[in-house]
């Protein structure tokens, strides 16, 4: 991890990284109890791992990456998102959303409100996406940045 990349993560778990990826933790350990859940859960935890240690790394789409669709990024995947939103996907997004105000009232914290918007509008819409390091990803869009 670059010196850069790994200074921003640790101001980052201070900046409310820690209690997010507590939250993303949780979310998986409910969708793992309800059963109904499980498809989500290895996503939750992945994410968690994201959202702990963000700077180096990205969100791409998955059919981008791999070149080719698959269940989660067609219709069933829609689908799955739409569970997921009203599941665990809104309270993740406004814990996100109320950090990323809380990093933004000093100068210094708005790259962390920043990552914090970028992680509210992944707790809306995870299904379809994954993590990958900083300079294996292609530049896509910069909507996927």
């Amino acid at each position: 991890m670059p010196l850069l990349s790994l200074l921003l993560n640790i101001v980052w778990l201070v900046c409310g990284g820690l209690v997010m990826a507590l939250g993303w933790v949780v979310a998986g350990i409910i969708m793992a109890l309800t059963i109904v859940g499980l498809p989500w859960t290895r996503a939750a935890f992945s994410i968690a791992r994201y959202s702990l240690l963000p700077f180096g790394h990205r969100i791409v789409p998955r059919s981008a990456w791999t070149g080719h669709e698959d269940l989660g990024t067609g219709p069933l995947g829609t689908l799955g998102n739409l569970i997921w939103l009203v599941l665990a996907g809104w309270w993740l997004a406004l814990g996100h959303l109320g950090a990323a105000l809380l990093c933004a009232v000093t100068i210094i914290g708005l790259p962390f409100a920043w990552a914090h918007l970028k992680l509210a509008g992944l707790a809306l819409w995870p299904v379809g996406r994954m993590v990958v390091p900083n300079d294996a990803a292609p530049a896509y869009s910069p909507r996927w940045r």
